[in-house]
């Protein structure tokens, strides 16, 4: 785990110029292991979640955030595109302990290519919290690709639109010490 202590300084607050999607996550009892916390591996199930309520318009029975252009068919087989995660990394600060209340996942695009993009997220404790502590930050590059030849296609204007006020820095990750 990474010490979020004063080295490092203002890296770990949120960019106030750009506004962040936040979306509630709940965790699930079987998020965590032996030690009493979630587990590295459902991190990953709790982030994708995340970035599927973010994105995606859903079943139509809640109001989808903003940035939530895809239809389902970008999920489904037979969709004429997919989403494929082309890389991960995680950076975690301190042990998510189990509670009733949603986590506040908070995510913004960290960079916007051609056909992919770095989807960037800080998992925070819950909303209301008097003191939030980040648990961890994260960083997912997702690419579009056109289902019936498998290469990436470009991102739509319209997705470009919803997802340009969301657009920050991306996560300056501290690495390991120098070899």
């Amino acid at each position: 785990m990474t010490d979020t202590s004063s080295e490092r300084g203002s890296a770990i607050e949120p960019d106030a110029a750009r506004p962040r999607i936040h979306v509630s996550i709940h965790l699930r009892w079987g998020d965590l292991d032996a030690l009493g916390h979630v587990n590295n591996t459902s991190m990953l199930k709790l982030l994708e979640e995340a970035r599927l309520r973010a994105f995606w318009k859903g079943d139509g029975e809640a109001d989808p955030l903003p940035t939530a252009v895809f239809e389902m068919d970008v999920l489904e087989s037979g969709g004429s595109r997919a989403t494929l995660i082309a890389r991960q990394e995680i950076e975690y600060y301190r042990p998510v302990p189990y509670g009733q209340r949603p986590l506040d996942v908070q995510m913004w695009i960290g960079r916007m290519g051609g056909s992919s993009a770095d989807i960037c997220f800080e998992v925070y404790s819950p909303l209301g919290d008097e003191t939030p502590v980040i648990y961890a930050r994260a960083t997912a590059v997702v690419v579009i690709v056109d289902t019936a030849s498998g290469r990436p296609t470009r991102w739509s204007e319209l997705e470009r639109a919803a997802w340009a006020p969301f657009i920050s820095a991306p996560i300056d990750y501290r690495r390991g010490s120098a070899s």
